[in-house]
């Protein structure tokens, strides 16, 4: 033998090396003894290959021995498995080892949690033993499909043009956004840096310093509490800025690579051509969501007409009393029976609605079913069947108000009745841009006009729109890729104009002194000849966990913290010792117990 650990991986021999010999070392995945004989199934991160040792074998006591997850190495003769028990769901599955020796290179203790198949076991557990919990297949294979997407993701950027650049770890606090991280200095005491919660700053000026086309797979920080779709502490994007763009310019280069990386990974699934542009406004009004899933076909309309000045006094007099009442339909093709609508009402009634109302369409019956067309009659009823393309078999609910108060659970009832009715398509992915945000919104609590989202995107109008529109009517040149329900990334055009942008912060209430002591870098770069520009970030966890079909992002991230917001495995954060503290001149004042 030429090596002293393997002449092949544990997934590389196939029935042409038979007769020959090899050395493998990996994990014993399981031992099976049948009755004398001994099966032992060796894994390494390439694959498995079965390894017989019987009674003659001369390493027959060591291979006894052996129990799962221990690490061994193993010499012996390659031979084609016996008639009847090949195995053809496995790459290696038509041949055996039968071995001569085996050394053993790494004892493994009793187990704290299993490594093979799939156990739902305590996530605490399989986070302090996380080295352990990533040999579980599906969770290598996850981690390895992230490893091929970020790899196919840098060589496309690099594909058409994009430059990658490094930008610092330690910067300036930002007073924008999710509350920072701190670092403390030591050198300057009583002074700290910050993680970047994103590039945003450093992009933009890398584009104010001529380089053109930026990207990077860029670590973000942002200490927040913990979500299923959101890791507490770090996340990773694919960031990017491109200058002398319009927005269609971006939208227009960041689609194709989308589509190819899900193209590329869909697996069985199928990836929908078709991606349109949906203004911000139309989104919420069809969908009750910016955020809209199409793989479910279901489209709300407005409705109101129909119910004002009817028999059903409920909505009738709310319309009659609010010029800003509307009442929308959620159409539920398939879903016409009482049993249904009920079960809609009772989730609604969970929800902390007073209910969903509902009509619904019967074989032989004028009008529809239900006591809302009871009170409205068959006219109306039948009015709204046309409006909403409905008929026998088909239901549809009602919800009423201002809709900016009951959008939000219009779109969740259109989710419920989506995958309810089996209407919405597990198996593809469905895309569309979110364009067309709202540059500002009212804050109630601060009882002030303040930014819709991105405070550095351009307004649709530039300094003119800011000067003469009401601030609630000015859009933004800003939009996000939404897939299947998940926001996968968000960008804009950049407001580059100094005197736009201190009107766009004057307008919430921010003076010109302020924004430039608070955004003195940026503010400071625009006045020396800054080049139209824009761009977005994808967040890579995201899309990693789309391409897996995961709900949960610790099950595609190496190294995750609990919910908590702790590291089990290194012990983060953990105290720091007095000497620590005093170098960089700090004293705790730590909340009473």
């Amino acid at each position: 033998m030429t090596h002293a650990y393997r002449t092949h991986t544990c997934g590389q021999l196939r029935d042409s090396d038979a007769n020959g010999t090899t050395r493998l070392s990996g994990w014993v995945h399981r031992v099976r003894d049948h009755g004398g004989l001994l099966f032992i199934d060796l894994r390494d991160h390439y694959g498995m290959t079965q390894v017989v040792a019987d009674p003659d074998s001369p390493c027959f006591k060591v291979a006894e021995k052996v129990r799962s997850e221990w690490v061994i190495r193993i010499d012996g003769k390659v031979r084609l498995r016996p008639a009847g028990t090949e195995n053809k769901d496995m790459p290696t599955g038509l041949v055996e080892i039968y071995a001569t020796e085996i050394e053993v290179l790494g004892q493994a203790a009793e187990l704290p949690l299993p490594v093979f198949g799939e156990p739902d076991y305590p996530e605490d557990t399989r986070l302090k033993y996380r080295f352990l919990d990533l040999r579980r297949e599906t969770l290598h294979k996850n981690i390895m499909t992230r490893t091929k997407v970020v790899s196919h993701l840098r060589r496309k950027m690099n594909d058409i043009g994009f430059n990658e650049f490094s930008t610092p770890i330690l910067t300036a606090s930002s007073p924008e956004g999710a509350r920072d991280f701190l670092v403390p200095s030591r050198i300057h005491p009583g002074k700290f840096f910050a993680l970047p919660q994103a590039p945003q700053q450093y992009k933009q000026l890398l584009m104010v310093a001529g380089f053109d086309r930026y990207f990077q797979i860029a670590p973000c920080f942002r200490d927040e509490d913990p979500r299923a779709d959101r890791l507490p502490g770090e996340f990773y994007q694919l960031d990017l800025e491109m200058s002398f763009v319009t927005q269609d310019d971006l939208l227009s280069t960041m689609q194709p690579v989308v589509l190819e990386l899900f193209n590329s990974f869909k697996g069985a699934k199928t990836v929908r051509a078709d991606v349109p542009r949906i203004p911000y406004d139309v989104a919420v009004r069809k969908y009750g969501s910016d955020k809209p899933d199409l793989r479910n076909p279901i489209e709300m309309q407005a409705v109101t007409e129909h119910f004002a000045g009817s028999g059903f006094k409920v909505f009738a007099g709310m319309i009659a009393n609010d010029p800003k009442v509307e009442v929308w339909a959620i159409p539920a093709p398939k879903g016409g029976s009482r049993a249904f609508c009920d079960r809609m009402n009772g989730w609604a009634q969970k929800e902390g609605q007073p209910g969903l109302g509902y009509v619904f369409w019967r074989e032989g019956e004028e009008g529809g079913a239900g006591p809302i067309a009871k009170n409205i009659g068959p006219e109306r009823t039948e009015a709204i069947r046309k409006q909403m393309g409905l008929g026998v078999g088909d239901a549809c609910f009602f919800v009423a108000g201002r809709p900016e108060k009951f959008y939000k659970f219009a779109g969740d009832a259109r989710t419920i009745v989506g995958k309810e009715l089996n209407l919405t398509n597990e198996n593809e992915f469905a895309f569309c841009w979110i364009v067309d945000f709202p540059f500002y919104e009212w804050s109630e609590e601060d009882k002030k006009v303040d930014f819709g989202h991105n405070p550095f995107s351009m307004p649709q109008g530039g300094l003119k729109a800011l000067e003469s529109q009401d601030p609630l009517t000015i859009k933004a040149f800003q939009y996000d890729m939404v897939c299947n329900g998940y926001e996968i990334a968000s960008g804009s055009i950049r407001n580059h104009s100094p005197e736009t942008m201190v009107k766009a912060f004057e307008i919430t209430g921010v003076t010109k002194a302020e924004v430039e002591e608070r955004f003195g870098g940026m503010y400071r770069a625009f006045q020396f000849g800054a080049p139209p520009h824009g761009g977005m970030a994808f967040g890579v966890d995201r899309l990693v966990m789309l391409i897996c079909g995961v709900t949960n992002l610790r099950e595609i991230t190496l190294f995750p913290m609990n919910q908590q917001a702790q590291d089990l495995l290194m012990g983060a954060p953990s105290d720091a010792t007095p000497k620590q503290l005093r170098e960089l001149h700090i004293r705790l004042n730590l909340p009473e117990k």
